[in-house]
């Protein structure tokens, strides 16, 4: 009776455990899965198939079969993070994850791994990043061996670099794709840049034409020191200021960035003239003169056809002042006390009354406002913070506000020029009044007859010291002005 009690306990478990192994058994031959295509994660009619897309962390739809019990979903070799109950056996909504594309396994570019509890599939999709493109070059001036990089955006998985027409064997993308470095080969004999990417190629050129932005003093005196400020002056092969060849002369410039000046004392100048400048790449050439005070001029402030002065208004005709050297004609005095707040008024001692003359010919008021600039000379001896000078015309709708001791919304610094400089304002800076905003805050002139009137002829202007700010002004104002004129400049 008791050997029958222990077999029939021995069949008992040997059962059990056969029974145990079932679950197990249709686990392990649950099928793998299979991925049949890629959907947009979007309600119907745009839920489209997708063959491709551009990584930025949007939802999609995979489908195909078994997929509901994933273990991990990797994109291009990158794992996603995923929530099952968005899963079901025909379909799964994944997130594509952040995909750093300069750091992944390109053996796993392009695939969709899908694993579950019943296999592994991997599915052929194209996922990247968008085409390359390039913004600016650091250098183009760089010596053979210099380091160089092109800055743009998804210049990774590169394949090729072609720089100058020369095939460039070592490269190397920054982790967010953003740069290119590499070192300037020994010829650059083209200005052909090519970058072939994984996701597509971009071609640029090596454009380092001179670029003349402003000059410091457009109408100096012999023995004066003046800057050419802009871009790409640099490895400069000629350089002729008025006419005159300048050689002698220092180039300024940044390693990282095309800005860059010239400076150079300015012999004896006999005629008016552009400023040009000559590189490998080119020469760039003002199309205004310099040493040129008739051209466009509304006052000089000489005695004779191009006064311009109402006599009266606050200002005064000086020259010889030894407050204001380096000018030995005539110009205009404005000077006051500090400025208590709100104080200034065109029909008081504030400001430089001109006469009619015409700012632009009738034949240009259809030009854009950026292609033409009000110019003068001005020297301000000492310092000056706070206070306006307001320039604008008799019909006063548009003003532009000149305030150089402004260095932000938020911080001022004492203004102070070192001699007489040139102020170049193109009309597209003048501004509308605005009732809320204030005189000069509004929005920008589009048309030149608006700030002049249909014939081109205003008929007065003003230079107006005014204090727009709720507290009284720091300092006095003391400063001179000549020579002021509207100028095509583009």
């Amino acid at each position: 009776m008791k050997k029958k009690s222990f077999i029939g306990l021995c069949l008992l478990l040997l059962l059990l455990a056969v029974v145990a192994l079932f679950p197990a058994c249709k686990k392990n031959n649950e099928a793998a899965p299979t991925i049949s295509g890629v959907r947009s994660y979007a309600a119907s009619p745009n839920d489209t198939v997708l063959h491709s897309v551009i990584a930025n962390g949007q939802w999609v739809v995979i489908t195909g079969q078994n997929l509901q019990n994933a273990t991990s979903i990797s994109f291009d070799g990158v794992a996603a993070s995923f929530n099952v109950a968005l899963f079901a056996r025909n379909s799964a909504v994944v997130q594509i994850p952040a995909i750093v594309f300069s750091t992944v396994d390109t053996t796993k570019l392009y695939t969709i791994r899908y694993a579950t509890t019943g296999g592994v599939t991997t599915f052929g999709f194209k996922l990247g990043p968008a085409a390359p493109t390039i913004t600016s070059i650091s250098n183009v001036f760089a010596n053979p061996g210099d380091s160089v990089f092109l800055y743009g955006a998804n210049l990774v998985l590169v394949q090729h670099l072609v720089y100058g027409g020369t095939t460039i064997p070592s490269y190397k993308s920054s982790l967010d794709g953003t740069a290119l470095g590499f070192l300037m080969p020994n010829a650059t004999p083209t200005s052909q840049v090519i970058v072939t990417a994984k996701a597509g190629t971009v071609l640029d050129t090596i454009s380092a034409t001179p670029i003349i932005t402003s000059i410091s003093n457009e109408n100096p005196s012999p023995g004066d020191s003046v800057y050419i400020y802009g871009s790409y002056l640099r490895n400069i092969q000629a350089f002729t200021f008025a006419g005159v060849a300048i050689n002698d002369f220092k180039s300024t410039f940044s390693l990282t960035s095309p800005a860059s000046s010239v400076g150079f004392v300015v012999p004896s100048l006999s005629q008016a003239g552009p400023v040009s400048v000559t590189t490998k790449f080119g020469t760039g050439t003002t199309v205004y003169n310099v040493n040129d005070r008739l051209t466009g001029i509304i006052s000089d402030g000489e005695w004779g056809a191009h006064t311009g002065w109402q006599y009266w208004g606050g200002a005064s005709l000086s020259s010889g002042n030894a407050d204001f050297p380096g000018n030995s004609t005539q110009y205009f005095v404005l000077s006051h006390t500090k400025l208590n707040p709100g104080e200034g008024v065109l029909w008081s001692n504030y400001a430089i009354r001109l006469q009619n003359e015409p700012w632009v010919p009738a034949a240009n008021l259809n030009d854009p406002p950026r292609n033409w600039a009000l110019k003068f000379e001005v020297s301000i001896p000492k310092a000056w913070n706070g206070g306006t000078i307001a320039i604008m015309t008799d019909f006063g709708s548009y003003i532009y506000r000149w305030e150089p001791w402004q260095i932000s919304a938020t911080k001022t610094a004492p203004y102070k020029t070192k001699g007489w400089i040139t102020v170049t304002i193109p009309l597209s800076s003048f501004r509308a009044s605005d009732p809320t905003l204030g005189d000069g805050e509004g929005t920008a002139l589009t048309k030149i007859s608006d700030l002049t009137g249909a014939s081109g002829n205003n008929p007065q202007s003003f230079f107006e010291i005014h204090n727009y700010s709720s507290s009284a002004t720091a300092t006095d104002f003391y400063g001179a002005f000549d020579n002021i004129r509207v100028v095509k400049i583009k």
